[in-house]
């Protein structure tokens, strides 16, 4: 699903059954990640990883995304500054849907990132640096791609 203008007319607000997603939170070409820990436990330990994770109750992908952006990096983003979202079949259980969004961020936001207690750190990555890195989660490298092939860097 690619969706342009307003997303919240654009999305239903009872949408489909979907396990989570992830934003691509993006400023100056760079994204926000952060490294994941490194438990056994957890799928990808110590990977690269973009603020994001699993639905709660009834939200939509964007209130889940959002929600967790908040959590993970003290970021408050407006649904309006959304861009873009599309729908994967699910890494971890593939009978599932998770979304990929994409808002962009200003500087002053990046400087007021409060980084929660999921992950060992966070940092801007350039995009190519993101892309290529061998410890970034590989599903998020792909779609991202996915992103920039109809949204090239200016």
């Amino acid at each position: 699903m690619d969706l342009r203008g307003d997303l919240r007319q654009a999305w239903p607000m009872n949408a489909e059954a979907f396990s989570g997603a992830k934003i691509a939170l993006i400023c100056r070409q760079q994204l926000v990640t952060y490294r994941r820990d490194l438990k056994p436990s957890i799928p990808f330990p110590g990977c690269w990883d973009l603020p994001g994770g699993g639905r709660e109750g009834s939200e939509t992908p964007a209130q889940c995304a959002l929600r967790e952006a908040q959590e993970e990096f003290g970021i408050a983003v407006s649904v309006e500054r959304i861009h873009w979202c599309r729908g994967y079949p699910g890494v971890l259980t593939a009978q599932s849907t998770s979304y990929f969004l994409v808002a962009e961020i200003t500087d002053t936001e990046v400087a007021a990132i409060r980084f929660g207690d999921e992950g060992q750190y966070w940092k801007m990555m350039s995009f190519a640096a993101f892309l290529a890195h061998p410890e970034a989660t590989p599903h998020l490298q792909a779609r991202f791609a996915d992103y920039l092939a109809g949204h090239p860097p200016h």
